[in-house]
Formats: structure tokens, sequence, C-alpha cells
């Protein structure tokens, strides 16, 4: 059996965690910017506050109804996430984290409602984070599971444990809704007049591999009970980085839209420094403001490829401002900037050009040094002078909470 344990509103729970006073009270979290809707709390979904809501159409609801409001604080988020998947470790062998919120479990030794339980008190208990478990044979009905157990029940447990059962919700459960269908397949099947999981599980096998192809037939051999995709619980490295950002303002200067790329540049290969992984491509893009439609719009970008697969931040920051060269248009101003560094591979297996000329160990050598001293003293601490990392200006973050875990500034105080 697999379970999937996900956090209930993750991040709107850990701002919850360190502020009382906000339990049953409606709370949102805010995209980069403080642009969008990314995370609600129950109570904010019955008061009709959409996912993705851009924060400048609700404002009204925001004040008749007193909700709280935050911007992400991705630095807490993700050291919570990490002390849940730590607890999850510590009851079952075997875990996939799937997302930051979300984590398979391997219970092929044992597992009853008691033992579920067991597992969502002590996440509670050890983090402050409610959790829901659905246990299914499989990743996809552990994944409806997870579902009925959020929706449907009153301690957060479902366990699908026979085809029967099975088959009954799969009857009811809408085809959209299935892991790995979504909108735009859901309304090719809803054509074929394929409606419900269980339609889906009774089709044709031929026709399914045909229209599908070969992943359409995993998931529907997965909705019959037999694993296609087993648990992965080692490191995945990204095949893909991306850090892209929307802006407080929008910007023309070129100087500074090359200060972004360049941290965004830098902060990329970070990431593939940390995966033990190499890129051999680079893209960059820009964009103006699509919500302004008076106004002309331009959405530029570019890909350019490096002859040695590389992950040293002298190397991918030059390439990034190269290719902003190569798309910036003065006659627009910019709401938005992204960097993404494409096919990885790992640093350990890198066939290296005839024509190289750079002093590989040496740059190695200076990448491990900075990594080690931001890794002591603090994010960016040490840095190129391309980036700014002083971008008060560039991004708006205005209901940002503590970083209760993560700075000693920030630690929570308690008066006796």
């Amino acid at each position: 059996m697999i379970g999937l344990a996900d956090c209930n509103n993750f991040y709107a729970s850990c701002e919850r965690v360190f502020n009382p006073r906000l339990k049953n009270e409606a709370v949102i979290v805010l995209s980069n910017n403080d642009g969008c809707v990314i995370a609600r709390s129950n109570e904010a979904k019955k008061l009709g506050v959409r996912m993705g809501a851009p924060v400048f159409k609700i404002k009204d609801t925001i004040s008749k109804y007193n909700i709280n409001v935050f911007s992400t604080n991705f630095a807490l988020y993700g050291d919570m996430s990490e002390r849940v998947m730590n607890t999850l470790k510590s009851e079952v062998d075997e875990v996939e984290i799937y997302s930051i919120d979300e984590a398979f479990l391997n219970f092929s030794d044992f597992i009853d409602t008691d033992r579920a339980i067991h597992i969502k008190k002590k996440v509670k208990q050890w983090t402050g984070i409610p959790v829901s478990i659905g246990i299914a044979p499989t990743k996809s009905l552990a994944k409806i599971a997870n579902h009925m157990a959020k929706k449907y029940t009153s301690n957060g447990i479902f366990i699908i444990n026979n085809d029967s059962l099975a088959d009954q919700i799969l009857k009811k459960f809408p085809i959209e809704e299935v892991w790995g269908i979504g909108r735009r397949f859901g309304k090719k099947l809803s054509y074929f007049n394929i409606k419900t999981a269980l339609e889906f599980k009774n089709a044709n096998s031929k026709w399914i591999k045909k229209n599908f192809s070969v992943n359409g037939l995993r998931l529907q051999k997965e909705l019959k009970g037999e694993i296609c995709y087993p648990l992965e619980s080692g490191y995945k490295s990204k095949k893909n980085i991306c850090t892209s950002r929307s802006f407080s303002k929008e910007i023309k200067n070129f100087s500074h839209l090359s200060e972004i790329v360049s941290s965004f540049a830098n902060n990329c290969a970070y990431k593939l420094r940390k995966q033990k992984s190499c890129c051999t491509k680079i893209s960059v893009f820009l964009m103006t403001n699509r919500f302004k439609l008076n106004s002309p719009q331009y959405f530029p970008s570019i890909t350019l490829n490096f002859d040695t697969p590389t992950n040293d931040s002298f190397e991918i920051v030059s390439r990034a401002n190269k290719a902003l060269f190569k798309i910036h248009n003065p006659k627009y101003s910019y709401k938005k900037a992204g960097v993404v560094v494409h096919n990885t591979s790992p640093e350990s297996s890198i066939q290296t050009s005839l024509f190289d000329t750079i002093d590989r160990k040496k740059r190695q050598q200076i990448m491990k040094s900075m990594d080690l001293l931001n890794s002591k003293m603090g994010k960016n601490k040490i840095h190129l002078a391309s980036g700014n990392f002083n971008r008060k200006w560039t991004f708006k973050r205005e209901k940002l909470s503590p970083c209760y875990t993560t700075m000693f500034s920030d630690i929570l105080k308690i008066q006796l």
C-alpha cells in the first residue's frame, strides 16, 4: 500500500503555527510581489476567495471580512516542509518527497487506520502542521484517497483497500481531477463521453494508448490497482531550473535589468551546484505588463549554448547578460524577467570541449569556497558584483511575516 501525506493549506498553516490568533480566521498568502492569492485557509475559501485571484480585485472582500494577508515567506515554508518530511521519515522507512507539502509513503509492511492517525498526530505535535493521509494500492489511487480524506472525513484519513470501494469512489470522481489529467485532457476525454475516473478505468486500453500515449495507459493501470509509478525515495536532479520574478514597478533601464538577471543567473548556478549538476543551455526572457491592455506588449526570449557543461556562476551570469543584451529593447518597460538553465547532467560525467580555456579546477574551488562562506555567514554574503542583492525597490513584500525558524533575529520571543 502507498500513502500520500498532504499538508492542509500548507502556507497558511505555516503562518498559523507561530501566530495562534489566526486559528479559525481567514488567511491568504500572496504570490511574489504580492500579486495574487496562492494559498487560502478553509475560512478564506468559504468567503469565496479564489486561488489565483489578483489582490486588487478582492480588496473589498479582504476589508469587509478582515482577512489576514501575508506575503510569501519561502525561507519559513521551506524549513517547515523539511521538518514535516523528517517527521514522516521517522515513522516510515521509505518516503518520496513529491512537493513542498506532499510526500508518498511506503506502507508495504502494514497499514491500518490507527497507524495513519498516529503519524498524523505526530506531525501535528512535532511541527504544528495539519496533514491528511490517503492510502491505496497505487500513487494515482492514493491521490484520490487523499482527496477523500480532506473533503469527506473527520479524522483526515481515508484508505482504499478493495476494488469495490475503489469503483464506488471512481464512479463519482471527475476525470479532470485525476492526477495527471487536468482540464485540457479532461475536455478531450469528455468529448469522447469519458467524464469520470471509472469510465476512464474501463475504457479500451488500445484506444487509451493511441490517444493519450503510454502515460495514459499507465494511469489507467494505476486506477486498476497495478503499480506503474513506484516510489522514488532517492533525490532526483532537476532537468531544468528557473528563477523568475515580477517587479513592484516597471523597469526600463538596462543596468537595473542586468543586475536582476545577474542575480537570477547566480541563483540558478547555486542550485545547479547544490544538486551536483551542470547545464548546457541558458534561456533569458522578459515580459511587459500584460495587464496594461492599452500599452504595447513585448515578450522576448532567447536560448544560448555552453560549449562545456557548467555550474560556474561567472560563466552563467556572463552568458545571461549576453542573452539580455540581445533581447532588450529600450522602447519598452518590463514587469517581469526570468532565467532558465536547461539540459542538466551530473557534474561527475562532464565532457569538456577541446577548445576550453577555463581553469575548471580553480573555478570549482572558488565556487566551493563561496558556497561554504554563504552557508556559514548567510545567503549572498559573498556574491558577484554584477548582481544587486539590495533589491528593496524591485520586489514588493509588504505583508512578510518573520522568519521564525531560519533567522536568529526573528526567533519567537515569549514573555513570562
